[in-house]
């Protein structure tokens, strides 16, 4: 049971999500190739920067609790948590905008967005000797300034909401990765890379590391996503006047 203990924490966090994905009052299952493709986009940087810390020793994999199979330094675990956590975000916001009207979350963009930097911008400053800490705080900081002044993304405030949403499953899930519940830790923390300050057994760093990488994915999804229905609709009008489907 020891060696599967990673895949499962994924396993059950993604299954769900996954079954309900094909229930027709959702359908997310027609986005499948929008969402893997925004994905893999955000997961080469992030891996990089995972292969990077792993290498440096910022934080290290207890392989009892893995398969191992090694890639890059990472358990294969590790690469494939780039995908199913993502999924289940992503799947989350979906439904939530799908089912919910909130349009009223778009007065909040600005409010969260210079929060975000000040208070990124700040810890950055003042714990640059921590490399955990100073390089999630740049992350955001980047990550912000794209979305709200160059890409001018109108649903900060929601996506917000939503990972507020999405901490009930943090917790758990991460909990169990940092060793609640364990007799100890599957990824270990150098004391020395980040501030110390835990949620339970969870470095402060990985929900605003997760929240900068749900944030890039669903910017990615949106893109593709719209493009997609785009391309739908122009074969329908196409259908409705006798004209056929363009590849």
């Amino acid at each position: 049971m020891k060696p599967y203990t990673y895949s499962l924490i994924l396993f059950f966090t993604v299954i769900i999500c996954f079954i309900a994905s094909f229930d027709k009052r959702i359908l997310f299952s027609r986005y499948f190739g929008a969402f893997i493709k925004s994905a893999v986009i955000v997961a080469i940087p992030f891996i990089a920067w995972d292969v990077w810390f792993t290498s440096q020793g910022v934080w290290w994999f207890n392989t009892d609790y893995t398969l191992g199979i090694i890639i890059a330094g990472l358990p294969i675990e590790e690469w494939l948590f780039f995908i199913c956590i993502t999924f289940s975000c992503v799947f989350t916001y979906f439904c939530i905008d799908k089912f919910f009207k909130l349009d009223w979350t778009k007065g909040f963009n600005n409010l969260i967005a210079f929060i975000t930097l000040i208070v990124c911008s700040v810890i950055a400053l003042l714990h640059n000797d921590k490399i955990y800490t100073l390089v999630t705080a740049l992350a955001t900081i980047t990550t912000i300034i794209f979305l709200h002044f160059i890409a001018r993304t109108d649903w900060i405030a929601k996506a917000s909401l939503v990972f507020t949403i999405l901490m009930l499953g943090f917790f758990p899930v991460n909990g169990l990765l940092t060793g609640t519940g364990l007799e100890s830790p599957i990824v270990n923390y150098n004391p020395n890379a980040f501030l110390g300050i835990r949620m339970l057994t969870i470095p402060i760093e990985d929900a605003v590391y997760g929240y900068t990488q749900f944030l890039l994915v669903l910017y990615f999804f949106k893109r593709f996503k719209n493009t997609q229905d785009e391309k739908k609709t122009a074969q329908i009008s196409q259908t409705d006047l006798g004209v056929p489907p363009s590849r």
